[in-house]
């Protein structure tokens, strides 16, 4: 999910870190080049996150005693949030919220310019919000070793004033490049390595520092880009896309860029490109496909029993990383029933192209800040981690 941040002065508190450590995924990493040598002797820190429906959620706990929480894992976004009581206005959360009160790590944090607590907005595509204010308080991650992984005064968000979210969460947890995300308060020896590998069911792993290491036959790896508007996002360039044997280069279209045009997003669902590349892929897979339209104007669908009659789709990012991608990835079958859709979605040039989860399925994916690079590694996610 990418945001737009409005947020006042914060406290810049830094957290120390193992080695490395792996938090579970049910139903992430580093690059492939990455000459760095660690100590994997030490156990790796480690925790369950669900799928809901459509989004991949991290189980952590806040607080002491811990307090188990289920939220958003979000590349495309800062920071970590839960909903707080009391609530001025919360959404309908599934499981208890956090109760500050009944927490001796809690506190406020007081603004460098005020003598009063630093309030905090965060709006996310889609329209919902969390309105709070930024705090510190232990975050604790399970290890495999059996000793959790503790980050005292991490700042996160306690939000008060929230809409627009499911149920089942309980708020976000921010990956992206900001210092107030997750993967930065971590610092430690190892900062900005990360990886995941999702799956549509079972069990599967967010891993950081020396675990996150992706390597092995099958990887490839593209540059992240850095932009100073907004330089907490991945950006990839996204060179061409190939539908079946029909390759579409964005040369010559306005989506053409060679420093970054497309955000790898974890908190987003499908992928979304600019409306007039957007419409060069799907009439190519209108070309492919002889099946009756299913009338949707937003998205492109078709009346089938099967996913079998749609085209095999690749993504051709810079330095030569192709991604060939399942026909789960890139085709979601529409609630009615015997309806496909193509997981692509046509946006308006001035927002954010975006590679979401639903296209990251199957592949082990490693994020190395250091090295500036993402690498993909094709994985049958379900079955890694049984």
């Amino acid at each position: 999910m990418t945001t737009k941040i409005r947020s006042r002065d914060y406290l810049k508190i830094e957290a120390s870190s193992p080695q490395g450590f792996t938090i579970d995924l049910i139903h992430r990493r580093s690059n492939a080049s990455s000459s760095r040598v660690f100590n994997t002797q030490l156990g790796s820190p480690y925790a369950d996150t669900v799928f809901d429906t459509y989004e991949y959620l991290m189980k952590l706990q806040i607080g002491t005693p811990p307090f188990e929480i289920e939220a958003v894992l979000d590349t495309g976004s800062e920071h970590i949030w839960t909903q707080c009581l009391p609530c001025v206005h919360c959404y309908n959360q599934t499981a208890p919220i956090f109760d500050p009160s009944k927490s001796s790590t809690f506190k406020e944090i007081r603004c460098d310019t005020h003598d009063h607590s630093c309030p905090y907005e965060l709006v996310y595509g889609g329209k919902s919000y969390t309105k709070g204010t930024l705090v510190t308080e232990t975050v604790t991650i399970h290890s495999t070793s059996g000793q959790p992984f503790v980050m005292p005064e991490t700042i996160i968000g306690c939000g008060r004033n929230n809409s627009g979210f499911k149920p089942g969460f309980a708020g976000v947890v921010g990956l992206d490049r900001g210092p107030k995300s997750l993967i930065t308060q971590m610092g430690g020896e190892y900062p900005g390595l990360m990886s995941y590998c999702f799956a549509g069911k079972g069990t599967s792993k967010i891993n950081f520092g020396a675990n996150a290491i992706v390597a092995g036959d099958g990887v490839v790896s593209t540059t992240v880009f850095v932009k100073t508007a907004k330089p907490g996002f991945y950006y990839l360039n996204l060179d061409a896309v190939s539908v079946g044997n029909t390759r579409i280069e964005t040369v010559g279209t306005p989506f053409h860029a060679l420093k970054g045009n497309i955000v790898i997003d974890s908190g987003s669902t499908l992928t979304y490109f600019p409306e007039s590349y957007c419409n060069l892929v799907r009439k190519a897979v209108e070309q492919v496909v002889t099946a009756v339209r299913f009338p949707r104007s937003d998205i492109l669908c078709y009346y089938s029993k099967t996913i079998d009659i749609f085209p095999v789709i690749t993504m051709h990012f810079s330095g030569g990383a192709d991604l060939v991608l399942d026909k789960y990835n890139m085709y979601v079958a529409w609630n009615t029933g015997g309806v496909f859709c193509l997981a692509i979605i046509c946006n308006s040039p001035i927002e954010e192209a975006i590679f979401g989860n639903r296209a990251q399925n199957n592949f082990l994916v490693g994020y190395d800040s250091s090295s500036l690079l993402v690498s993909f590694k094709p994985t049958n996610c379900s079955a890694l981690w049984n």
